[in-house]
């Protein structure tokens, strides 16, 4: 358990470094706990929009062990905010080559992601909008999933 947390916290000392110069209204990740990812285990987002005229790029943030037995995750989104009716999508990442080689940046036994889910997005209104992720694989849990999250950048 102690290999996990040291390799956990040089990832997320990298990925504040990355982060500081940046664009992101919101890069935040929720640990999953055990790394059991499951149904009822909702990772929820808060999102401030100040500026609904520009357009954003969203991510799902996602970090797993080497163990993680997919090769691909399918994840519902969920989406409620002012100027809109909730919706929820269902989406497919590929984390892996066909071969078995993750596509993610690897931290010791740890890979990390940023999925883009929407691209060129126009807020409907500026405000509060909630995210919130939900697996949506056979198993439940989902095992070796470390944590969770999202990143929402202005694009220029």
């Amino acid at each position: 358990m102690l290999k996990h947390l040291v390799k956990y916290g040089f990832v997320a000392l990298a990925l504040l470094i990355a982060s500081c110069n940046d664009n992101a209204v919101v890069d935040t990740n929720q640990v999953v706990s055990g790394y059991k990812w499951s149904y009822i285990n909702k990772i929820k987002i808060p999102v401030k929009i100040e500026d609904n005229s520009k357009a954003y790029k969203l991510f799902l943030n996602l970090r797993h062990t080497a163990d993680y037995k997919y090769s691909n995750i399918f994840v519902l989104i969920h989406q409620s905010g002012p100027g809109m009716k909730p919706e929820t999508i269902r989406k497919e990442f590929q984390l892996a080559y066909p071969d078995g080689e993750w596509l993610g940046k690897g931290s010791g036994d740890l890979y990390t992601y940023q999925l883009p889910f929407k691209e060129n997005y126009k807020f409907p209104a500026t405000g509060t909008y909630t995210f919130s992720f939900e697996q949506n694989m056979r198993d439940n849990p989902l095992q070796e999933i470390s944590d969770v999250g999202m990143r929402v950048e202005a694009m220029e």
